[in-house]
């Protein structure tokens, strides 16, 4: 049986946030500011394309759900996972406003917010020539396949300056 091995050289560092990011806005405004200001001063380079300093690779939103009756029972749940924040939030208000999906579960939808889920995978082009990736979660940011730790470093100071991420 072939075992997996370690590569040499490629490390990655979790850092749990002590309280979830509160809602999208915030989410979406910690990346956005990312990538604009880019604090971490990622380049860009040439690969097949020119790729941009720090590129979004996979993004996922999924809203929670739970339809009530007339009595406050709890008569079904649900749940949508989408690949853009414009898609959460129309979602959303879709799954909200669906009659027949109502009529379905018998009861009214309720977002429960504080149970949604968001992530986002960034490709960074380090100064240095290096590719890592920067995963960031309501519950946690995570920097991986770097070799170089003054990429982590770097990443923790650009973390620390971020209320939401503390």
């Amino acid at each position: 049986m072939t075992h997996f091995r370690q590569r040499p050289g490629t490390k990655s560092a979790i850092r749990e946030l002590k309280t979830p990011i509160p809602d999208i806005t915030t989410f979406d405004a910690i990346v956005k500011s990312l990538i604009l200001a880019n604090p971490l001063e990622c380049t860009s380079y040439m690969k097949k394309r020119t790729h941009p300093p720090i590129e979004k690779v996979r993004q996922l939103y999924t809203t929670k759900f739970v339809y009530e009756n007339g009595d406050g029972e709890r008569v079904g749940t649900g749940q949508d996972t989408y690949d853009t924040v414009e898609g959460y939030l129309y979602g959303i208000a879709s799954v909200i406003t669906n009659m027949a999906n109502l009529a379905a579960h018998g009861g009214r939808a309720k977002h429960t917010s504080d149970a949604d889920l968001f992530s986002i995978l960034l490709k960074c082009h380090d100064p240095n020539g290096e590719i890592y990736f920067l995963s960031l979660s309501r519950q946690r940011v995570t920097v991986a396949s770097y070799n170089d730790d003054a990429i982590r470093r770097r990443v923790e100071k650009w973390a620390d300056g971020v209320p939401a991420l503390a």
